[in-house]
């Protein structure tokens, strides 16, 4: 007889949530691998360094910032803005000096870090930043474009714009065509990659490398030489004047922070879209410690300086990463990568990383930021900025961004432009420019050009009033009305953003109560006056400023991320609960806030439809059910039945309440699963019930198969609310203890709300519970 043990059937293995996160990480790191070790021996060429200088910044980039730093999915290496600096100190004091100043400019950033400075460091203007990064990545371009054409940069940008005649007219023949195949595999690849599926596995430097290289086999061109590896050389002190050695160190910390925040605030950015990671919000001191420690590290390991950078981040995100491994095994494989393909390595041309590189730097030249900056009106802030970086380097640079911002902000602070138009009934006082106690003496004398009795429009525009313009304006047009007279505030454009100082002082939100702000004087008091005053207000007040945004939804359709579904009691504003605005929920309201479930007799395809449009068509990221104090439905349900029999819509549709009040029943009678408020008892069984219901319709929801799919994947979450109509105060439901805990002002985002299928099964629920979400709420509409 065969033993037990012999006929014991093998399971599968299930896969565990860390496997899952091992192999996510996996899989990004090499992504993240094949882009760096490319990118980074390109951008040691353009610094003039020694090429395994950018290898060494790769790998300590990736495990000693990836380890210590504060933004987990952020890749830190070899990072492009400090080409332009890194080359300057190369040509000046030479390598080994170069690597001093990386080390001395890590001691600054851990300086730095410690005094918990990274969020003032994004203070600078944008357009400072983005001009920054423009005029380096305007230097890279032009120095590259020698190298691409067989030649060396010069240096410095004017010098390499002056020499391009005659390197293009002394160019090597082989190295141009290598460089163009390059750039135009880069520029390329994302459109193929959309085509062929499989090539989204490649990412655009490897394959643009590989067939530069592949293309230039047999050829005789400059590639890559990589000495022998040998024990690091301790840096030496840079010999020349203290201040100019401190200028260096300065530039180098600047730079090198602000690349590393800001890309650490767009790779954040990215995460937060992501609702499958498990990285924790950047703290952005914490990662300017670790870009501290990793360029010590750099530095005495013969590295270049290291930043965090957008492109490897971005890629590591997209690639799936959801801890910090994913980054530090990038770092490793660097590691092996430089230590076992060198051979490999030293088949790649140079023009083809020259041309890596000056793609990489082409692109840092953002047309998107211009128009924003042209926008905000700060286009000479950032000229300045890349001119000044481009003629005299990139420490000068940022300090002309700066005065440049700091003049226009003084001019547009005092020149202020005041005129008085006589128009057919009307006299309108202009005041374009901010209003300053500067301009209350011009102020007053145009107000006095102003006969008593006249209707007078004030337009305003600017965006900032003091108090003491504030106060002479007020002064005014209290004289000006107990003369006979009438005075409007106005816009730039002519719309009317003030009634006279006599009428009403409503808040955005008080247009409601009693409607006495909308309903013109002489109107009588009927709901179609009133419908027709809010509709006028509308067009008056809220139009103006949100016609552009529901423009843009328009032309690019609606792709809210929530699907919000609640009582159609008038007291329960969903916009206002939520502080939403057009786009961000698809609402379903109905008596109760019930969701039949599917296939029953009484189920509503009307809800139902609803559900399987915005899971399956909008692809909403969270689904929330919200119930509310003093709902009739759920006082209808505690005082009659509504047997199967009853014939009024009302009483028919009250009967998909009926599973709630059987719950509330059991919770009751068997004296567990007991449904409670975290800061007071549950005041009544009014109260009690509509709590019930909001989890019990979490269970319906959980019986629709478009549902439950998505909350299995982790790519849906389902979150409880209730919202207390007297205290305006919502509540939010954690499944697991069945309690509802108040939001308050300063809260933080909640993150226990989930669906539990576990908790369900604990507190004897009826419904369909087929699955669990798998993380914290993505995109919630509960907004602390």
């Amino acid at each position: 007889m065969p033993s037990r043990c012999a006929i014991t059937s093998r399971r599968p293995v299930k896969e565990t949530g860390n496997m899952r996160l091992y192999r996510s990480d996996l899989s990004a790191s090499i992504t993240v691998f094949l882009i760096a070790v490319p990118l980074s021996l390109g951008l040691a060429l353009a610094t003039g360094a020694p090429p395994q200088s950018g290898l060494v910044a790769a790998a300590v980039g990736g495990i000693v910032a990836g380890a210590l730093g504060g933004a987990p999915l952020q890749v830190s290496g070899a990072a492009t803005g400090l080409v332009v600096v890194t080359a300057d100190l190369v040509q000046r004091y030479g390598w080994r000096a170069t690597c001093a100043i990386t080390v001395l400019a890590g001691l600054a950033q851990l300086l730095l870090g410690t005094l918990r400075t990274a969020r003032a460091a994004l203070a600078i203007s944008p357009a400072i930043v983005h001009g920054m990064l423009a005029g380096i990545g305007t230097v890279i371009a032009v120095g590259q474009l020698h190298v691409v054409l067989g030649g060396s940069p010069q240096s410095s940008a004017l010098d390499n714009v002056t020499a391009l005649p005659g390197q293009f007219v002394a160019s090597h023949p082989i190295t141009p065509v290598i460089g163009a195949i390059t750039a135009g595999v880069l520029l390329g690849w994302p459109r193929l990659r959309g085509r062929v599926g499989w090539l989204g596995t490649v990412p655009a430097p490897l394959a643009a490398v590989a067939l530069a290289t592949a293309a230039s086999a047999g050829q005789s061109m400059p590639r890559v030489d990589l000495p022998d590896w040998s024990a690091p050389v301790l840096p030496a002190l840079p010999e020349g004047p203290v201040l100019g050695v401190a200028a260096a160190v300065l530039t180098v910390t600047l730079v090198a922070s602000m690349e590393s925040l800001l890309s650490a605030v767009a790779v954040d950015t990215l995460r937060a879209k992501r609702p499958a990671s498990h990285a924790p919000p950047a703290d952005l001191d914490r990662e300017l410690l670790g870009q501290g420690a990793a360029n010590v590290a750099s530095g005495l390991l013969g590295g270049l300086p290291i930043a965090g950078g957008a492109i490897r981040g971005s890629a590591n995100v997209e690639a799936g990463a959801r801890t910090r491994g994913a980054t530090m095994l990038h770092g490793g494989w660097v590691l092996l990568c430089a230590g076992l393909a060198s051979p490999m390595l030293e088949s790649i041309p140079l023009a083809a990383l020259a041309a890596l590189v000056m793609v990489v730097g082409v692109r840092m030249v953002s047309f998107a930021h211009i128009r924003h900056v042209q926008r905000h009106r700060e286009f000479p802030v950032y000229a300045a900025t890349v001119g000044a970086v481009v003629v005299f380097g990139v420490l000068q640079g940022v300090i002309t961004g700066i005065a440049v911002a700091v003049f226009l902000a003084l001019r547009r602070l005092t020149h202020t432009r005041i005129t008085v138009i006589e128009e057919p009934g009307c006299h309108r006082v202009r005041v374009t420019g901010q209003l300053t106690f500067l301009a209350v003496p011009r102020l007053t004398r145009a107000f006095a050009q102003v006969p008593d009795g006249a209707n007078v429009v004030v337009e305003l525009d600017g965006s900032f009033i003091d108090h003491a313009a504030y106060e002479a304006l007020n002064t005014w047009s209290t004289r000006h009305q107990s003369r006979g007279g009438r005075a409007v505030l106005g816009d730039g454009a002519g719309r009317t953003v003030s009634e006279p100082v006599s009428a009403h002082a409503c808040r955005p939100w008080t247009p409601w109560r009693n409607h006495h702000c909308t309903r013109p004087a002489a109107a009588p008091v009927t709901s179609g006056g009133q419908l027709l005053g809010g509709l006028s207000a509308f067009q008056r007040n809220t139009a103006p400023l949100v016609r552009e945004e529901l423009a843009r939804l328009a032309r690019e359709g609606q792709s809210p991320g929530q699907l919000f579904l609640t009582c159609a009691d008038s007291r329960l504003v969903t916009s206002m609960i939520t502080s939403s605005g057009p786009g961000d929920l698809f609402t379903v309201r109905n008596v109760g806030n019930m969701l039949p479930p599917p296939g029953s007799d009484t189920s509503c395809d009307s809800v139902a439809a609803a559900v399987e449009y915005a899971v399956e068509v909008l692809r909403v990221s969270s689904i929330t059910v919200c119930g509310h104090s003093g709902c009739g439905a759920m006082q209808a349900l505690l005082g009659s039945d509504h047997e199967p029999g009853a014939q009024t819509p009302l009483a028919r549709w009250l009967r998909h309440g009926r599973p709630s009040l059987a719950r509330m029943a059991r919770i009751g009678r068997l004296g567990r699963g007991e449904v409670a408020l975290a800061d007071r008892p549950v005041a009544d069984d009014l109260e009690r019930l509509a709590l019930v219901n909001v989890m019990t319709q979490l269970d319906h929801l959980m019986a629709h198969p478009c549902v439950a799919r998505r909350v299995s994947e982790g790519t849906l979450h389902l979150h409880g609310m209730y919202f207390h109509v007297a205290e305006a105060q919502a509540y939010i439901l954690d499944r697991s203890a069945s309690v509802f805990s108040a939001v308050r002002a300063d809260a933080a985002p909640v993150g226990h709300l989930r669906y539990d299928s576990a908790a369900d099964t604990a507190a004897g629920s009826t419904g369909g519970s087929t699955g669990r979400s798998t993380g914290g709420p993505a995109n919630s509409p509960l907004k602390a």
